[in-house]
């Protein structure tokens, strides 16, 4: 599926990367996250640099430093329950 041109592609991308630093793992000296996204978004990830290339054949897709900061970042941003 194609991602429609009516999104807020910037909104997404920062959706779409906290949601993939919350299913992250460590593997070695990195941290990888598990390719089950729209690979339009997975690209939009990658142009930003918040993950590596996710072209390949492995089923996970290692993320960059920034990106795990991000992810936080932005999962606090658009998830975190206001608390009084």
């Amino acid at each position: 599926m194609a991602i429609p041109d009516d999104i807020d592609t910037a909104k997404l991308a920062e959706v779409a990367q906290a949601i993939l630093c919350l299913a992250a793992f460590q593997d070695g000296p990195g941290t990888r996250a598990w390719k089950g996204m729209d690979w339009d978004l997975m690209d939009m990830l990658f142009e930003r640099g918040w993950i590596h290339d996710p072209k390949g054949k492995a089923k996970s897709v290692r993320v960059t430093q920034e990106g795990l900061e991000k992810g936080e970042q932005f999962l606090q941003q658009h998830f975190a329950k206001n608390t009084p």
